[in-house]
């Protein structure tokens, strides 16, 4: 099964053993299944939701949900707690960042003759093949990425409010939609 949602503030909720547990609010939007995509006829198995003006293709893998149908209604109700769900959502951007905050480089000295070297990346390239290789670790735009949680639990369903509380962090800032998806 699978919703999509926006995300609220973190919190706290109490469990069996009293003890405080942190969690994250995701308020589930009206979705509703519009459509599939076969095997036959697109190569891959994938069920459409409409969720306001956002369409998004959730990927079929098994026959777990070979029993919806075109306009079903998904609600917090085809979940419980405790079950592990997979989470995505974009990550909270921070704009330019360099190496030492971007990519967790040491930085260089503080003393004897370094002045103005504290956060600079040091060397980027070599000799030969004159010009800087692929993929290296430099400054640039840090967060604003696609994430995914692949083993949170669901620790509460309020069904009134259509809310889901995760244990736990969620990726974005407040607001964010995510995707939720029964593992």
């Amino acid at each position: 099964m699978f919703i999509i949602g926006r995300k609220l503030n973190m919190s706290q909720v109490w469990d069996d053993e009293n003890k405080v547990v942190v969690t994250t609010a995701i308020k589930c939007l009206p979705n509703e299944l519009i459509g599939f995509k076969t095997e036959k006829q697109d190569g891959y198995a994938a069920a459409i939701v409409k969720c306001g003006k956002l369409l998004k293709e959730f990927r079929l893998f098994s026959n777990s949900d070979s029993d919806l149908k075109k306009g079903d209604k998904i609600t917090v109700e085809s979940f419980a707690p405790g079950d592990k769900v997979k989470i995505i959502g974009k990550s909270k951007g921070k704009g330019f960042q360099g190496v030492v905050k971007r990519h967790g480089f040491k930085g260089g000295k503080a003393s004897h003759g370094h002045r103005h070297d504290l956060k600079r990346s040091g060397s980027i390239g070599s000799a030969f093949p004159q010009h800087v290789m692929k993929g290296k670790k430099m400054a640039g735009r840090m967060g604003n990425r696609k994430v995914s949680i692949k083993a949170a639990l669901i620790a509460e369903v309020d069904k009134e409010n259509n809310l889901l509380l995760i244990k736990g962090s969620v990726p974005g800032k407040r607001g964010n939609l995510v995707f939720i998806r029964k593992r």
